[in-house]
């Protein structure tokens, strides 16, 4: 109860703040591999948020970023954690996605030096993107051939496919930190980026953080918004080793608190002096999916009930859900017609009914004739589109 308290008050469900910018802040960042995500999170939490708001703070004011960052994922954050991601996340991504890379080119036999291809390959995109100051992948494969290679992965097995050179080489470069998503080529549902480089797109360059301090920076703003947490929540949502994660742990002076919940007791950790509860308004809240809320703990039981196997996919990615008071109580998707759709999957008082109906009309207005289909689609969300 405790938890779910703290979460009503720190996770923006039913206290909205001021603008896209100050959301992603307190929110560590806004999920952004499904680009609707980052568009209906801030529907949730900002009164009266227009599209253009966002597409202001990301491709004109660029206040905002969207760049890798934890578990090789895209975020939408501002600049100042946006240096903290890149050093405490993707800096450690390098290295392996350099040697994966390379020796994937040895193995094709394209090459028998694939970190020298690699590399020039890299600069040839580099120098291509400059000249075209902006660019997706399509265009960038005219300009250096190499891009448009296909290599094969998985052989004999049920997930066997091929992935495009440029595919490789531009998540590369992202994750050095070389090129940036720029403006989408399409609507706000788009997912084709285009890019740019990175020294062009932003003001100021990035600070280089150092990566223990950066680290520390990151779990400090991880605690502050969904502490408590257990080891394993830290370690899943930053994707570090448990060693890396125990020393961001201590350097910051986590206090160990008790966490209890259905399942017995278990160890979680807050910032200094932060172990009280904190209430908040009650309310309703309609979320997306791989909204930052529910992603931002590994072990969920205390929010999520038993609601699991019908609102995440096989691979872990939470589909869109219903909250009532700081938990769930159901999900929501769109029909065939484009009419959002409640579905409760556990009995919920008529004044929560009441306040889930009132958000769910909200929405409905703020989508309009758009129809949004999840990258990740689940049960409920597939049985209310009629798949």
């Amino acid at each position: 109860v405790e938890r779910r308290s703290r979460l009503i008050s720190r996770q923006l469900l039913y206290t909205p703040t001021s603008s896209p910018v100050d959301v992603a802040g307190a929110m560590v960042g806004l999920h952004s591999s499904d680009p609707a995500t980052v568009y209906l999170s801030l529907q949730a939490r900002l009164p009266g948020f227009a599209r253009g708001d966002l597409e202001r703070d990301l491709y004109e004011q660029r206040t905002l970023l969207r760049l890798l960052g934890m578990r090789r994922t895209m975020f939408v954050v501002d600049s100042e954690l946006a240096a903290v991601m890149t050093a405490a996340c993707a800096r450690a991504l390098v290295g392996a996605e350099q040697r994966r890379l390379a020796k994937m080119i040895e193995e094709h036999g394209i090459s028998t030096d694939g970190a020298g291809w690699v590399a020039g390959v890299c600069d040839d995109t580099m120098a291509a993107l400059a000249d075209r100051g902006e660019a997706v992948a399509t265009e960038l494969s005219d300009d250096v051939p190499e891009l448009q290679l296909k290599l094969s992965f998985g052989a004999g097995k049920k997930w066997a496919a091929k992935v495009g050179v440029s595919t490789r080489i531009l998540f590369l470069l992202a994750t050095e930190g070389r090129i940036i998503r720029a403006r989408p080529r399409g609507s706000w549902l788009s997912s084709q980026y285009r890019w740019a480089p990175t020294a062009q797109w932003v003001s100021s360059p990035l600070d280089e953080l150092d990566t223990a301090e950066a680290q520390q920076d990151l779990v400090a703003r991880w605690l502050r918004t969904f502490g408590p947490g257990t080891l394993t929540d830290i370690k899943w949502w930053t994707g570090w080793t448990v060693r890396d994660t125990r020393t961001a742990l201590a350097a910051v002076g986590a206090e160990a608190v008790t966490i209890e919940d259905t399942d017995g007791e278990t160890e979680g950790y807050v910032l200094p002096g932060d172990g009280d509860g904190a209430s908040g308004a009650s309310g309703a809240a309609l979320l997306p999916g791989l909204d930052p809320t529910p992603m931002g703990w590994k072990q969920r039981n205390w929010f999520l009930g038993s609601h699991g196997t019908e609102l995440f996919d096989r691979n872990g990615n939470i589909g869109p859900s219903v909250w009532s008071d700081g938990r769930i109580v159901g999900g929501w998707g769109q029909d065939p017609d484009g009419a959002v759709q409640v579905q409760l999957l556990e009995k919920v008082s008529s004044t929560a009914a009441a306040k889930i109906e009132v958000a769910r009309i909200r929405l409905q207005e703020w989508l309009g004739d758009d129809i949004v289909s999840p990258r990740f689609p689940t049960p409920l969300q597939k049985r209310i589109a009629g798949r």
